[in-house]
């Protein structure tokens, strides 16, 4: 009698050289971006502070607030605040979507294999569509 069984693979921790070549499924993806969204707003978040405060103060602090995106901020070039607000755009689309992905998943108890990965390819799709039409908004393209 013939063995037909399959050898089955081992699974084993991936070393950190193993990382470019590791192919992570798209709930992973959205998993890690959104710890990593979260850590991102964590950390932007006494400028996000000082962001919305400087705009609803006063009318002159709103000019100074829009004269950030355009002069800069002391030596901080203008478009690198830009380049920080699209990145806090970005994480907060990410974080924001995600956890609407898994407040569904968890109210709906759909968690099989499939739904993860169309809800992860949904997520991924819409934040990145939002944030590049956010980011063309921020640096005036319309």
């Amino acid at each position: 009698m013939a063995d037909t069984s399959k050898k089955r693979p081992v699974h084993r921790n991936i070393h950190v050289s193993d990382i470019v070549s590791y192919r992570l499924p798209p709930a992973g993806i959205v998993s890690i971006l959104h710890r990593i969204s979260g850590a991102v707003m964590f950390l932007l978040m006494p400028l996000f502070v000082w962001l919305f405060d400087t705009s609803v103060s006063s009318e002159v602090s709103y000019e100074s607030f829009t004269a950030a995106f355009t002069g800069g901020i002391g030596f901080v070039p203008g478009l690198l605040v830009k380049v920080v607000v699209l990145g806090l755009i970005w994480a907060y689309l990410v974080h924001f979507i995600a956890g609407v992905r898994h407040l569904w998943m968890d109210a709906t108890h759909s968690v099989t294999k499939e739904q993860g990965k169309s809800s992860a390819v949904l997520t991924l799709g819409l934040s990145s569509l939002l944030t590049v039409l956010l980011g063309a908004k921020l640096f005036g393209l319309f």
